[in-house]
């Protein structure tokens, strides 16, 4: 009777949390404008997606942002792990308490001040300040990702490996690289979510003319439910539930191999 019980308040929180998201996924298939009235199948709003210029544009700047901020933020998130994990025991927790604040601040405060530090250096607020923005909340998860990959490695496997003649280039791609794969792949992973899915941060760092998709569908929303939202919206969910899955099941993987 506790285990039926317990089932059943798992399925109504599910219910609950993805009700609202099937029905936006329904209703972009929905003939009609009016949300509430099915008019049939169509998939009209879903090519009107692909023909509007302003959303293509935003696809375009969100897939930029993204694929730079990744790629900066796993590489600087790679080599901070790298250097943490090398430090004695009592300098790691103040820098790992450092690296966790950006993480448990809300993203609006992040937002302020970066938009604050920006304007008081100077910086023309446009796409370089949006990638600055990204890759400054991105490097924690990447750091967060990698961490328990190094603790996981046999101690003074890096020292070993120099000791048998391996140059530290040598040792770090063809030792060390090998086990932390599996975290920076989904560091990397869960940072291009995250640069994907940003609005506060995005909105209060942007300039005139560089919109990314959450700042589109915010704008557009204000004049009104749009079926191409929903479209776009549909399309957007996927993609990061796309993403997720690949993060779980490497996940996973790289706990089997362990």
């Amino acid at each position: 009777m506790r285990k039926l019980f317990k089932n059943l308040a798992f399925g109504l929180i599910l219910l609950f949390l993805y009700a609202p998201i099937f029905v936006l996924i329904i209703y972009s298939f929905n003939d009609s404008k009016i949300m509430g009235s099915w008019s049939g199948f169509t998939l009209k709003w879903y090519v009107m997606l692909f023909q509007d210029r302003y959303i293509l544009q935003a696809l375009y700047y969100t897939i930029i942002i993204a694929v730079v901020a990744t790629a900066v933020s796993t590489f600087v998130g790679t080599l901070s792990a790298l250097g943490i994990y090398q430090m004695r025991s009592r300098l790691k927790k103040p820098y790992l308490f450092m690296n966790n604040i950006p993480v448990l601040v809300p993203d609006i405060v992040m937002g302020i001040t970066l938009m604050s530090l920006f304007i008081f250096t100077g910086m023309k607020m446009g796409l370089t300040t949006v990638i600055i923005a990204h890759i400054t909340f991105c490097i924690p998860y990447v750091i967060l990702s990698v961490m328990p990959r190094f603790s996981r490695l046999p101690e003074n496997i890096f020292d070993a490996a120099l000791d048998l003649g391996a140059t530290p280039r040598y040792a770090f791609w063809k030792v060390l690289f090998p086990e932390i794969l599996p975290g920076v792949t989904s560091g990397a992973l869960i940072a291009f979510t995250l640069s994907i899915d940003d609005f506060v941060i995005s909105f209060f760092t942007t300039g005139n003319g560089v919109s990314n998709l959450s700042i589109t569908i915010y704008s557009m929303a204000k004049a009104g439910i749009n079926p191409k939202i929903n479209a776009l919206s549909t399309i957007m969910f996927g993609s990061i539930m796309l993403l997720l899955i690949i993060i779980n099941f490497r996940s996973e993987k790289g706990i089997k191999q362990i």
